[in-house]
């Protein structure tokens, strides 16, 4: 059984000051980050305008926790690794968290429970998410100050491993496991599409669709923006790569590897598997100056 020390430690006095330690501690927590992570979005006003486009059927009488704050406690908690819901049993009651969901610490009144934030997200419908979705396009044309000349949209489709019996899992064969299948768009560094698939689907699923939705939103903003789609082999089909030669977008895809690519490709491959050798002078050159350097030493 673990010796508990309850009583503080006394040091010898520092001329007036005097040193005491004890361990108690008070309330702490690893995870100060989080405060810089709410002024990103104070900046942004992500959380605000996600808000906006989540309708709320809920009474004002009977509502104890306002949504917004309900958004913020949920989408804190998982850039801070708490995806599962159950984790909120406890963090509910973390005053860093009440402070980061701008309600102020409340000792008598706790955050909201697992089971309400849970009847959150079951309430979010498809018109709901396609206005979330816009938020995020919006947001990336904001912050250019300046008309891009050029963007290049990067489509990645990715698992998103589940551990229960979730509804639309799949066992995906590449990925070796049970999971979702959600499609990425990226323009840099900056996430522009995040769509959830369920995994027994064709990876490029979609990709077209979105592909059109976002040139439309970006020419109409940029008229004479230059917009470039880049994704792997898991792109590469007729129709996507057809609409691009219409619409005056460009594209780089990978191809999958066979027998007649290998073949039209062989001189091109020959070429870079040969040695390079260098003009005999030069060589003679090279090698003089190397000793040079040897006999003189460091």
């Amino acid at each position: 059984m673990t010796d508990c020390t309850p009583e503080p430690l006394l040091f010898s006095s520092l001329k007036r000051q005097n040193i005491q330690a004890d361990f108690r501690g008070g309330r702490l927590t690893s995870d100060g980050g989080a405060v810089l992570v709410r002024e990103v979005d104070r900046s942004l006003g992500l959380i605000d305008a996600i808000n906006a486009c989540i309708p709320d059927p809920r009474h004002p009488l009977f509502t104890v926790h306002s949504q917004r704050t309900l958004l913020a406690q949920r989408i804190f908690g998982i850039a801070l690794g708490y995806e599962d819901l159950n984790d909120h049993q406890s963090l509910r009651e973390d005053f860093l968290f009440q402070l980061l969901c701008e309600r102020g610490i409340q000792t008598d009144l706790p955050l909201a429970s697992a089971p309400t934030l849970c009847r959150l997200e079951n309430r979010v419908d498809r018109k709901s998410l396609g206005r979330i979705a816009e938020v995020f396009i919006e947001t990336f044309i904001r912050s250019h100050r300046t008309v891009p000349e050029e963007l290049i949209l990067d489509f990645d489709p990715t698992n998103d491993p589940v551990h229960g019996h979730q509804e639309q899992r799949f066992f995906h064969g590449y990925y070796d496991q049970y999971c979702f299948l959600p499609l990425y768009v990226f323009c840099g560094s900056q996430l522009l599409v995040a769509y959830l698939r369920p995994a027994n689907i064709d990876g490029a699923l979609h990709s077209r669709a979105l592909l059109k939705l976002l040139v439309k939103r970006f020419r109409k903003q940029w008229p004479n923006v230059r917009i470039i789609f880049r994704g792997d082999s898991g792109f590469c089909r007729w129709k996507l790569m057809r609409w691009c030669d219409k619409h005056n977008v460009g594209y780089i895809i990978g191809l999958a590897r066979n027998a007649v690519l290998e073949r039209l490709a062989k001189p091109w491959t020959e070429d870079l598997r040969r040695p390079v050798c260098p003009d005999p002078r030069e060589a003679a050159a090279l090698r003089r100056i190397h000793l040079r350097r040897r006999d003189l030493g460091p």
